[in-house]
């Protein structure tokens, strides 16, 4: 431990742009720590982000397929618009954790000393590389993983309400 901190305390890299921390932060912002919560709370969370996307695809849906006449194709339309909230939100955490993956897997930093025109490159010291591809192996691929498999199952519903679209 003596020797990791002694590698950290010779990085030149910023603290707030250091891999570490950039993932520390990420875990614990409102958003993206919605990845790394409990199962039921993180598929209540996305439910209600479905629900309340109703709120806005539910009357578009209502204007082609008004619900007293076609109550099926008024149900899928607004479903599948309200889903596109949860795919949009989705692939932002997605992203977000992806980025963090590489930053902590990479060899090498790259970050800005004092503004976009002067980025510098730092080469990770083997303790903090290994560190750091641990936190990668057991913190941040399982939420990757996690949201790989809630796009498989929303990819499984747009398939179902596609195929009973046809079929209806």
């Amino acid at each position: 431990m003596n020797n990791a901190h002694s590698s950290l305390s010779s990085c030149p890299v910023p603290i707030e742009q250091q891999p570490l921390n950039e993932y520390e932060q990420l875990k614990e912002s409102w958003l993206f720590n919605w990845a790394v919560q409990s199962p039921f709370k993180y598929t209540r969370k996305l439910a209600w982000v479905w629900g309340l996307g109703w709120l806005v695809s539910g009357p578009i849906a209502a204007t082609s397929f008004p619900p007293a006449k076609s109550p099926l194709n008024f149900t899928l339309a607004a479903a599948g618009g309200a889903l596109l909230f949860v795919v949009l939100l989705l692939t932002h955490l997605y992203f977000g954790w992806s980025y963090i993956c590489d930053r902590l897997y990479r060899e090498t930093v790259t970050y800005e000393e004092s503004g976009w025109y002067d980025g510098q490159i730092w080469q990770k010291p083997q303790d903090v590389l290994l560190r750091e591809r641990l936190i990668v192996t057991y913190q941040v691929k399982p939420v990757l993983d996690r949201l790989k498999k809630t796009f498989a199952v929303l990819a499984a519903f747009i398939a179902l309400g596609s195929v009973t679209w046809i079929v209806v």
